[in-house]
């Protein structure tokens, strides 16, 4: 059983900041469950474009307000607390927050917290081994 909390995770490696956002990566690779768990705020009044090529996203607003516009449609849909988006095709796409908005997103396959986007806002697939219990194998 793992038990974490995101005070924990503050201003560790698994803390990563960005001018746009700040994400704490709660759940990663290295725990061999198949999936990563990330507490996200995406920062007021600024924009950003995402595209997972690689990893299927959920993401889930428990706080403030914003938009999110798929790149291929137009399409614009509003987020508030209680919405979900599930990126379940690797959807380009651009969050707009108005307010400072916290998220928590699971990505599959996990991230390993070593991904940084590239200029199109994909993260590089990196499989990470891990042992059953989650351990790192050598």
């Amino acid at each position: 059983m793992i038990v974490r909390t995101t005070s924990e995770i503050e201003d560790t490696e698994a803390d990563i900041k960005t001018p746009n956002w700040r994400s704490k990566r709660i759940v990663l690779a290295k725990e061999g469950v198949g999936f990563s768990v990330h507490e996200t705020t995406l920062y007021a009044g600024t924009v950003n474009d995402f595209w997972y090529a690689n990893h299927i996203e959920a993401v889930f607003v428990t706080e403030g307000e914003g938009e999110l516009l798929d790149k291929e449609t137009g399409e614009i849909y509003q987020l508030a607390p209680g919405s979900l988006y599930l990126l379940n095709k690797h959807d380009k796409h651009q969050v707009r927050p108005k307010t400072d908005m916290r998220t928590v997103c699971v990505f599959n396959p996990p991230v390993t917290g070593r991904e940084v986007h590239d200029e199109n806002g994909v993260y590089p697939l990196i499989i990470e081994e891990t042992t059953e219990g989650g351990e790192k194998s050598a």
